[in-house]
């Protein structure tokens, strides 16, 4: 296995660059991913600072935009125009910072066939590229595995949309495709299988971006992320499967509390949790 980055889905610290710098240098942390679903609460030159000292600290970043921010959508209406305002300053910040890549949600059928959604998604996926490449902001994007079975999302969808949009990345959200699957996710081949179901998309240098934490759900569909060992997904069958690739990985925990995503990580790194 090559590289693996991992750190949280949240910026630790709002104060400062140089304080949220620390804080994830000091938990031993090697990623991070800055926290937009809620709205955007940073500015450029913020973005500009935290990205610098993440370079030198070897911390790998990425962005999450808002929720509202999806493509696909039916009408070309307000709420359309608001989610490519908010996927446009994403990547901006993403670009000020030196993101990998900007993360976002597929959106849904809304009525429509799941082809027909996807080919929307695409098509407004086409548009976007464009106002980002005028703006010099043309930054990856990562497309979101979802954890509700009946909406678009799933890994199928995510691989297909990657494989249309060459510059759009599946990011495997393995909480979710644990829901989906009715905890499915116990062993080491299906963590390979969804691995390689990306790798096949990926271009050749791009890592692996996935998120991870325990999870609970009801009828294969996500309720809410747990604190590490509360249901039945493991980081160990993850490391595993990551060994049978060579390209990089980043994995987000999205795990509910510091002590989990400490868990995570020793998991990951072959470390019993009870030594940390």
């Amino acid at each position: 296995m090559a590289k693996l980055h991992f750190g949280p889905a949240r910026v630790p610290s709002r104060d400062s660059p140089a304080k949220a710098i620390s804080l994830l240098k000091r938990r031993g942390f090697t990623a991070c991913e800055i926290d937009f679903e809620g709205g955007f609460w940073m500015d450029y030159p913020w973005a500009e600072r935290f990205g610098h000292l993440a370079r030198e600290a070897g911390i790998v970043l990425s962005v999450h935009a808002p929720i509202a921010g999806f493509m696909g959508h039916v009408e070309r209406d307000k709420k359309q125009r608001m989610a490519v305002g908010m996927l446009d300053h994403s990547a901006g910040i993403a670009k000020a910072a030196g993101a990998e890549l900007v993360v976002f949600h597929p959106g849904f059928l809304l009525g429509r066939t799941r082809a027909a959604a996807i080919r929307s998604i695409c098509e407004q996926l086409a548009e976007l590229r464009e106002r980002l490449e005028a703006k010099d902001r043309a930054v990856p994007f990562g497309v979101e595995v979802m954890g509700r079975v009946r909406e678009i999302g799933s890994l199928e969808d995510v691989v297909k949309i990657a494989g249309r949009c060459g510059w759009v990345r599946p990011v495997l959200d393995f909480a979710h495709m644990h829901a989906t699957s009715d905890g499915a996710y116990l062993d080491v081949e299906p963590f390979a299988a969804a691995l390689a179901a990306a790798d096949a998309v990926l271009e050749p240098k791009a890592p692996f971006h996935i998120h991870f934490s325990d999870i609970a759900y009801a009828n294969r569909n996500e309720t809410k992320h747990l604190p590490y060992g509360e249901g039945t997904l493991r980081a160990d069958p993850l490391r595993k499967a990551l060994r049978h690739f060579k390209r990089r990985a980043t994995v987000i925990s999205e795990a509910p509390d510091l002590k989990s995503t400490q868990a995570i990580k020793a998991a990951l790194s072959g470390v019993a949790a009870a030594r940390r």
